[in-house]
This record gives C-alpha cells, sequence and structure tokens, in this order.
C-alpha cells in the first residue's frame, strides 16, 4: 500500500513537472523624462523607472518575460527588444509595422517566451526619435543548467552599453530629418550613459579582483557610428555574439558595428590598479572617445593615460575582423541538440532577395531606400491590417522586387510601405548591397542568419563560391562596408511579420527599412498566435469586429 502510495505522488509530481509553464518574470516600468548631463550638458532624457540606461532583464532560456510598460511621455511611446525571435509571436515585437504605440497616459503589457535563446541582447524605443535620448537597457538570458557553456563559470557578468550620443532633444533631432536636414556628427560618446574624462578622477564603473576572470557583454547601443573597444593591458577573449557561441579568439580590440552585442571574457591578470575601457568611433573624420574605469580591489595607482591613437583606421581592418569570427560547432546552444547539427551549407537556396540600398531627394527632403522604396509607417499597423483583411486598404505587396533595376536617368524613390511577401519555412539568401561611402549595418527581427560573406563590390551569382558555408557566426545583424555587399542566408521558419532595419537611426526614420510577410499556408495556432487580448488597436481598425481567432 505504501509503495502504491510513494508511486501515485511520484506520477503526480511527474506530471506537474510536464505540464508546467516555464517560470515567469514580471515587471512594470514607468518610462518620463528627466534632466540628466550624459555629455555634462543637462539635458531631457527618456528614462525608465527612473533608470537611464533603463532596468536590465535577466533571464534564463525559455522564461517568460512579462512587462508592463507605462507611458507617461507626452508623445506614443513603443519598444522593441531587439535580437528576442518572439516565435509566432510577432504580437510582442514592439515595431509600427507589427504594433499600435502606447498613447501618453496609458499602458500595454508585453508578453514573451525567450524561447530556446541564450546570449546578449537589448530593448530600445522604435517610435520618433525616442532612441536617441534614452529608453533602452540590456537583456541577458542565461542558459538552463542541464545545458552547459564552453567556459567556465565567471566572477562576474559585467554589461556595457556604448552609443554614441546627441546633447540635442530628440524633438529638435526629428525636427531636423522632418525639414530635410541631418542629423550631423555626434557630439560624443557614452558608456552605461556616462562618458569618463580620462583623466584619473571617475567612479570606477566595475571592480576586478586579480586573478579572476570576467564576463563583459559588449553592445553597441547607438544611432550613427561603429564604436571600437578595448581594456587597457588586457586581452578579449570572444565567446558570444548575439546568441552564439564563437571560436574563442583572442582580440586587443573589437570593432562594434551599430545594433550589434557580444560577449567578452577578461582574465585580471595585471598590475593591481585603475584600466580603461575605451570605447572609440570608427570610420570619422574625427575620432570621438569615451572611458570607463575599472578597478582592481586593493589597487593602487590611476589608469595610464590614452594613447593618440586608440582605434584602427579603414575598414579592410575591420573586414579581415569579420572573417575571424567563427561559429563554435563544439558548443551547446540554447537547446540540449549541438548548434553544430544544424548543416545551414548543406541546404538548397529557394529563392534569392537582392536589397539595393540607395539615397535621394524627394519633395525637397532627403530619403533613403531599399530597391527604390523608401519605408513610411501606415497609420494602421500592417499586421493589424493583415489579421483584420483590410491589408488592400493599408499597403501594397510586391513594390520591392527580388532584384533592383536601377533607373536610367536620376533615382527614382516610392514612398510607401514596404512589404515583401516571402514563404513560409523556405530557405533564402538576402544580399544586401551598400552603394553609398559610409559603413551599413542591418538587423532582422524574428530571426538569426548566418552571415556567410562580406565583399568589396558588387555581388554576383558566382561569389556564393566564396561563402563559408560551415561556421559562419548565426546572428541577427550584419554591416555592409562602402560599395560592398554582405550576404546572409537563413530559414523563415517564424510566421508573422518582420522587420529589417537599418541600425541608423536617421536612415531607419527617413525610409530604410521594410517588413517581410511570413504566412503558414494555413492559419492555425500551431504556427501562429492569436492577437492578443489587450492588443491596442488604432487606425482603420480600431472600431471593426474581431477575426475568428485562430485555431489547432
Amino acid at each position: 500500500m505504501n509503495k502504491q502510495i510513494i508511486s501515485f505522488v511520484l506520477l503526480l509530481l511527474f506530471s506537474c513537472l510536464v505540464h508546467g509553464e516555464d517560470p515567469y518574470l514580471t515587471f512594470e516600468w514607468k518610462v518620463t523624462y528627466g534632466t540628466i548631463s550624459p555629455l555634462g550638458v543637462p539635458q531631457q532624457v527618456i528614462l525608465i523607472n527612473g533608470q537611464f540606461p533603463g532596468p536590465k532583464i535577466n533571464c534564463t532560456s525559455n522564461n517568460n518575460i512579462v512587462v508592463n510598460v507605462i507611458n507617461q511621455l507626452d508623445e506614443p511611446f513603443l519598444i522593441t527588444w531587439k535580437g528576442i525571435q518572439q516565435r509566432k509571436n510577432s504580437w510582442q515585437d514592439g515595431t509600427l509595422g507589427t504594433n499600435c504605440p502606447i498613447p501618453p497616459g496609458k499602458n500595454f503589457t508585453y508578453h514573451f517566451q525567450v524561447k530556446d535563446q541564450i546570449g546578449s541582447y537589448y530593448y530600445h524605443p522604435t517610435t520618433a526619435l525616442h532612441r536617441a535620448v534614452g529608453g533602452y537597457g540590456p537583456i541577458t538570458i542565461y542558459s538552463r543548467a542541464l545545458i552547459p557553456v564552453p567556459f567556465d563559470t565567471p566572477a562576474d557578468d559585467f554589461t556595457v552599453l556604448v552609443s554614441d550620443w546627441y546633447t540635442n532633444s530628440h524633438k529638435s533631432l526629428k525636427g531636423l530629418l522632418d525639414t530635410g536636414r541631418s542629423l550631423g556628427r555626434p557630439d560624443g560618446i557614452v558608456i552605461n550613459g556616462k562618458s569618463g574624462k580620462g583623466d584619473g578622477k571617475d567612479e570606477p564603473m566595475f571592480t576586478m579582483v586579480k586573478g579572476k576572470t570576467y564576463r563583459f557583454r559588449f553592445c553597441n547601443v547607438g544611432m550613427k557610428d561603429t564604436i571600437n573597444v578595448r581594456i587597457q593591458g588586457h586581452t578579449m577573449k570572444l565567446v558570444e555574439m548575439e546568441g552564439s557561441h564563437t571560436v574563442q579568439n583572442l582580440y586587443e580590440l573589437l570593432d562594434i558595428h551599430l545594433g550589434q552585442c557580444l560577449s567578452v571574457l577578461i582574465t585580471a591578470d595585471q598590475n593591481p590598479k585603475d584600466y580603461f575601457i575605451v570605447a572609440t568611433s570608427r570610420f570619422t573624420k574625427e575620432s570621438r572617445v569615451a572611458t570607463a574605469t575599472i578597478r582592481y580591489a586593493n589597487g593602487k595607482g590611476p589608469a595610464s593615460p590614452l594613447e593618440k591613437k586608440e582605434a584602427p583606421e579603414g575598414w579592410e581592418w575591420s573586414l579581415n575582423q569579420f572573417n575571424s569570427f567563427r561559429w563554435n560547432l563544439t558548443a551547446s546552444s540554447a537547446r540540449p541538440n549541438p548548434q553544430g547539427s544544424y548543416h545551414y551549407g548543406q541546404i538548397n537556396i529557394t529563392r534569392t532577395i537582392r536589397l539595393v540600398s540607395t539615397a535621394g531627394v524627394v519633395n525637397g527632403k532627403h530619403r533613403y531606400a531599399i530597391n527604390g522604396v523608401s519605408h513610411t509607417d501606415p497609420e494602421t499597423p500592417i499586421k493589424l491590417a493583415q489579421y483584420y483583411g483590410v491589408a488592400d486598404k493599408v499597403f501594397k505587396y510586391g513594390l520591392c522586387k527580388d532584384e533592383y533595376i536601377p533607373p536610367s536617368g536620376n533615382e527614382v524613390i516610392t514612398i510607401a510601405p514596404n512589404v515583401v511577401n516571402v514563404t513560409y519555412r523556405n530557405f533564402v539568401e538576402i544580399i544586401l548591397e551598400n552603394h553609398e561611402k559610409s559603413v551599413q549595418s542591418w538587423h532582422l527581427d524574428g530571426f538569426n542568419f548566418f552571415a556567410v560573406a562580406i565583399a568589396p563590390g558588387r555581388w554576383k551569382p558566382e561569389m556564393r563560391q566564396n561563402y563559408n558555408l560551415l561556421d559562419a557566426v548565426s546572428r541577427s545583424t550584419i554591416q555592409v562596408y562602402p560599395n560592398s555587399w554582405a550576404a546572409i542566408i537563413t530559414t523563415l521558419d517564424n510566421a508573422g511579420l518582420w522587420n529589417l532595419r537599418s541600425n541608423a537611426l536617421e536612415k531607419q526614420y527617413l525610409g530604410h527599412q521594410l517588413y517581410f510577410s511570413v504566412n503558414a499556408p494555413n492559419t492555425s495556432l500551431k504556427d501562429e498566435y492569436n492577437m492578443p487580448d489587450n492588443d491596442i488597436l488604432c487606425g482603420i481598425i480600431k472600431d471593426l469586429p474581431h477575426p475568428k481567432p485562430y485555431s489547432i
């Protein structure tokens, strides 16, 4: 009898474990204005719970994240979760193509799962030019205990958000773009919202103990510039990029392009004193430099003075560094199966989309375009228009062709919602071609892709023979150097509407983005979740009857 009771209890416990949900983490964020001095000049910034940068989300793979965002600004506001794939759930992506913004004085509760992901990410605003004055913060996703990472647990885990920075308000910056002018050069660089003077008088941002190893997670959350980072006297061991474990090469310097995140291990093996984290703008006429101080516990002595040359010159050096990045095929990912078990190089490409970025003037104002189309956000979000069956009243498919044919005369730019219809679960090749003189950086929501090649010139099909089809890093951002191209390949296995956008804020605002519409053959909960009950409605669908929900 006792054995039967024990067996029943064990069965009940097992049943609870099988059917129980993954843990929930719940946050309440109040978004307000505040006055601080990131570059020593008092200015209005966007705070979350009174913090800049905003609160850190520390979570574990497969956790459910619930964030109630209360908008106490005087403008509509929206947040996206950069790099979080939102499996089957583009409703939570937080872009103006998927969501209505949160009106002033209102709130919206995001609910998403960090399904099968690990790594370093961040969140930021997508409305107006709010990202220029804050509203961003880090997201760290740790591996579950049953899945080991390919290095020993560090003594501590530090986040370093680097960014170029303007001292003008976001409304002033938006006014510049709306009247046809440029944002111009940033005024400086900030590290975690501060800009050290490098004179040895700054308070330490981080503390290390001699002999121990630490993880530093760097993200470039800026608006215009690539930023080069180094830590005085210390070598950086690269271990992760945007959710993928990498081959653990050693670097003295690392270029971090707009929107990109990576993790390095630093061993405190130098004389106990202060050292600088040095962040330097790249590819600019005049380099801007910021520092943050690392202090050894019980150390004595200030950091060494900065050198005149804090970063390399030219983009060839950066391209060579990109080519040194490799996926760690022997390490585990967020799931128990090894990363290297996915042999992406053996999958046939079903569609090639060549996206050429151009620029021009429309009605006296500067615009940026992809294949001749400069995106503009409609009053009714694209995803809502699709769900309510009124897509034909909001946008047109097919304006952006798979192959760009340049006009014979002056550049012709069409300003419209830029939506590309793609087939669910197709394996696609996307070519990003940069005809400009500046470095570009692109991000794709909803997916990771394999960054298989970057090269100068114009892309041609024969370039495929130079692709890395073995161990290209799986990531969600990619840079494209001047007059060059980049090739990425991915499986479009996440139904929904997903934003491909420039990470340069000015270019993104002026049209450098599009949406991939990934529709499953049959609308089913197996492939995509229903619109959440708390979704904000706006535009022409605001008073329409609710559509019939998806079912299994």
